[in-house]
């Protein structure tokens, strides 16, 4: 970034702003005509001096430049204008004044949306150059930038930033100009007032902006307060837990609480700053016309100065203050931004960055393989010691190689250095007869994989984290099409990327596969490998199905469904689901569910709020069960609070009997109370809160007895009134059930059921499950069912998946690349030693014909390896595996030592 604000500005945006300032002063002629008028109009409309000597018409649009005296005096006449009376020379004046308002106004319009336009392109610009820098953060900057206050940085800090980039030169340029013309105004009018004005001007300027200094360093503390304070807040976000386990919330509070009251008082010091200065300009602004009345009016009274000249003074200084103030406004804005974008550049010193990223590839890309040479590597740890000492040691890739640490961290410093996480050793690696350190980063990228013991998981899919190696470079640019489209015009002049995330990213042609479908079958085949297979199976389950996507399930879903079904009914097993039936009443679902005979599809429609929904409360209305429903609630609420009558929160009654949570019970419990003293009957508020208990309520789940078969029946009947209110609002918010067909809202697996699991019969879900897989299996549509697996989100950092999970994802993500060098550093610390054992197999069955470095705590699985490092201290010493079962014509591994060690 550049050091200067405004050389960063008209670096990218001269052009503009050249065209802008041409714009300006295009408008400042009309200006001087608008300010001329009011003069003309009292003085020859008025006041009659246009019809002297007895004229009875006066020259309309006469155009003609009177020069003052102190100018030598004259005039230049450019066009006689039209004869019209003493109205006639009002109205005309006095339109041609609203026309010159309206054309100023315009020119308002453009230059303040030009200007708007033009900051809006140079912030996007900006806050995508911080990102671009973000990405070229080194490791070690990293260990001390806050990620808080990095994205607070681009997201919020540098908008004031943005704002000023359009008034940068442009608003100068044109309220200098506007003050100008204004004062050049009141010059030609009488050249002492345009003194008086000049002089109060200048103190203006100079005593105004010495006095906001201050608030410079006021808010600079302010900034970097606020900074601190959302660094501080994403800190307890991170580590919540640990409040939690801990019962740190009153610590917290206080922590906060304090520098809330700092930031507090910061602020109410610029305020009491802000509105002294405020005052103190508000007060020279009113002097200068005390002093046109007083000055100005004596000389009308000696007859030096005509009335319309003092009326066109007083007019046009009108105008002087707002531009002065404004610019004065400006120059404080000026300061403060400087301010703000040196801190920004301080966040993003240079020092902390890496050399440029380019995604494109090399033309030197060739395979990692030969000998791998190390000489005289070093590497000092974080407190100053050397934890590998002047190494050298080489071997032939491609092979497999165990980092034995032995409790030394210089296995784990190894192994980043080789994946270049660690750029700050000294001494030299070599492959064949290129410099590790120096192979650009899109070589290094799709060469080398790192998965270390803190998976990173983005929010999005399982699906997208896997492939996120793959996308490189988009495989479909048409740049002839595109480069029309407003987008890429606008990234042009934004120097934001032409590409675009609907292009295709991923080069199938390159893994050696036809399409999408190829590439997840690929993906859950190493799932599967690494033993996620069943996660994913289950994922996609509980996923939703999609027709246009996964259409060839789709298609055979209600064959699936039926063939489910008979199973059920051969193998005797008809009671284990109780399925969806629009003329009967699903015991196993809830009120709800069975009154809406469908799932929601808005937000409206789910929970607490289909209680309060206008659409459904006037079908349950018609159907003359909303008192029932009330009085069912009213029972639920007097029986759940005999429950709970005592019981912490975390009680497991709680889960059971999910109507009331244990914050609501109170609310409750004075209902209850209040119809006990004989209070008046139920507010609409409360009517909503006991509707809402049943709706929740599972016969055969909670057993509280409130079913009837009338109330059933009653409910089944409800559901056409229902469903017929819903459509006829063409807005149902709700996909009803269709023995016939799917129900894209629902999960897979209640599209295959159709139905509820029995709550009452024994093992019921796990013989379900088996039912379901076997037939998935039998009608071929298991690989189906992992598509839509790979499709489910994995929520933020991956918090909606285990460890292991993440730890699976992790590493398929560095697999599906076919890296020529994997490296593994506690990526398997989340598995237990069994399923960590198969992993490692599978592992070194996939890579055939690729290098894996993996650091081990110990020799016990080093045997499967071709080469063993050992870590002694600072020294480092490499032998071949005597027992590994190798690979073909696997070239012979030099064994080498400390050089500065025992034996060289």
């Amino acid at each position: 970034m550049e050091k200067s604000l405004f050389r960063y500005i008209w670096t990218h945006s001269k052009r503009d702003q050249l065209f802008i300032c041409f714009v300006v002063l295009l408008s400042q002629p009309f200006y001087f005509i608008s300010l001329d008028l009011p003069r003309q109009i009292v003085n020859e409309a008025i006041q009659g001096d246009a019809f002297k000597d007895g004229n009875v018409t006066a020259p309309f649009l006469r155009l003609h430049i009177d020069w003052p005296r102190w100018l030598g005096g004259g005039s230049l006449q450019l066009f006689e204008g039209f004869q019209v009376g003493r109205v006639g020379l009002l109205i005309g004046l006095s339109c041609l004044f609203l026309f010159f308002v309206v054309i100023n106004n315009g020119f308002k319009y453009w230059i303040n949306l030009a200007k708007g336009v033009l900051g809006e392109r140079m912030l996007r610009r900006m806050r995508f150059d911080l990102f671009a820098m973000v990405l070229r953060f080194t490791p070690e900057a990293l260990r001390t930038v806050k990620s808080s206050e990095t994205a607070t940085i681009i997201k919020d800090e540098v908008e004031p930033i943005g704002g000023f980039i359009g008034d940068a030169f442009i608003t100068p340029v044109l309220l200098g100009l506007q003050a100008l013309t204004a004062l050049f105004f009141i010059m030609v009018q009488n050249v002492w007032l345009g003194l008086m004005a000049l002089a109060v001007i200048g103190v203006q300027f100079t005593i105004i902006p010495r006095l906001r200094r201050e608030l410079l360093h006021l808010g600079k503390q302010r900034q970097l307060a606020s900074r601190e304070l959302a660094g501080r807040i994403g800190e307890v976000l991170d580590g919540i837990e640990v409040v939690h386990v801990h019962n740190a919330y009153a610590w917290e509070r206080a922590e906060i609480g304090s520098r809330l009251f700092s930031l507090f008082a910061i602020r109410l010091k610029i305020y009491n700053r802000k509105f002294a200065v405020k005052f103190l300009n508000n007060f020279l602004s009113q002097v200068t016309p005390f002093l046109f009345y007083a000055v100005g009016g004596y000389f009308a009274l000696r007859g030096t100065l005509d009335i319309g000249q003092l009326v066109a003074v007083i007019s046009a200084y009108r105008e002087l203050p707002p531009p002065l103030k404004e610019l004065i406004d400006w120059d404080q804005q000026r300061l403060d931004v400087q301010v703000k974008y040196d801190q920004v550049t301080q966040h993003f010193a240079e020092e902390r960055l890496g050399p440029m990223i380019d995604a494109e590839e090399a033309a030197n890309d060739e395979p990692l393989a030969g000998p791998l040479v190390a000489e005289g590597l070093s590497l000092t740890g974080s407190h100053g010691d050397l934890v590998i000492d002047n190494a050298s040691f080489s071997l032939e890739l491609p092979a497999t190689v165990a980092l034995i640490s032995n409790g030394s961290p210089a296995a784990s410093m190894l192994a980043r250095i080789l994946a270049r996480r660690i750029p700050g050793y000294s001494g030299r690696i070599r492959i064949a007869d290129r410099d590790l350190a120096h192979l650009p980063v899109s070589v290094t990228g799709r060469r080398i994989a790192y998965a270390g013991v803190d998976p990173i998981i983005f929010p999005g899919s399982i699906r997208d984290n896997l492939v996120y190696g793959l996308r490189i470079k988009p495989m479909d640019r048409d740049a002839e099409r595109r480069d029309v489209t407003r987008r890429i015009a606008e990234a042009a002049r934004t120097g934001n990327p032409f590409e675009s995330i609907a292009d295709r990213w991923v080069d199938y042609e390159r893994l050696g596969l036809k399409d999408e479908h190829d590439l997840d079958r690929v993906l859950v085949g190493l799932l599967n490998q690494i033993g996620m297979g069943e996660s994913i199976y289950l994922f996609g389950l509980v996923g939703q199905i999609d027709p246009e996507r996964h259409a060839a399930l789709a298609e055979r879903l209600v064959e699936a469904r039926n063939r489910l079904r008979e199973n059920f009914r051969s193998n005797g097993m008809a009671d284990l689901v109780e399925p969806f039936d629009i003329d009967r009443y699903n015991d196993q679902a809830t009120i709800a569910e069975n009154l809406l005979f469908g799932v929601p599809v808005s937000e409206e429609f789910v929970g607490r709020n289909l209680a309060d929904n206008s659409r459904f409360r006037s079908a349950i209305d018609r159907a003359g069960l909303t008192d029932k429903l009330t009085e069912m609630g009213l029972q639920i609420a007097e029986t759940m609070t005999e429950i709970f009558q005592g019981l912490p929160p975390g009680h497991s009654l709680f889960a059971q009997f999910s109507f009331i949570g244990a914050d609501e019970l109170p609310e409750f419990q004075a209902i209850l109370r209040r119809l006990a003293r004989g209070g008046s009957g139920l507010r609409q508020e409360e009517r909503t809160r006991l509707l809402a208990l049943p709706l929740a309520y599972i016969e055969a789940r909670h057993r509280l007895g409130l079913l009837d078969d009338e109330l059933r029946r009653r409910i089944v009947e409800a559901r056409s009134f229902v469903r017929d209110t819903l459509e006829k609002e063409d807005a149902t918010g709700v996909e009803f059930y269709d023995p016939d067909g799917i129900c894209m809202a629902a999960p897979l697996r209640d599209n295959l059921l159709f139905g509820r699991v029995n709550y009452q019969v024994a093992d019921a879900r796990h013989r379900v499950a088996e039912a379901i897989a076997a037939v998935v299996r039998e009608l071929d549509l298991l690989e189906d069912v992992e598509r839509i697996g790979l499709d489910h989100e994995v929520g933020a950092a991956g918090r909606l998946l285990s460890p292991q999970e993440r730890a699976s994802i992790n590493l398929v993500r560095c697999l599906v690349k076919r890296p020529d060098i994997l490296v593994i550093d506690g990526a398997l610390a989340p598995f237990d030693e069994e399923r960590a054992e198969r992993i490692l197999r599978a592992l070194l069955d996939y890579l055939e014909q690729q290098s894996l470095f993996m650091v081990l705590s110990n020799d016990r699985q080093a045997a499967a390896f071709d080469v063993q490092m050992r870590f002694h201290g600072d020294t480092i010493v490499t032998e071949k595996t005597a027992d590994s079962p190798g690979r073909a014509q696997r070239p012979e591994v030099e064994s080498a030592r400390n050089v500065a060690g025992e034996v060289a």
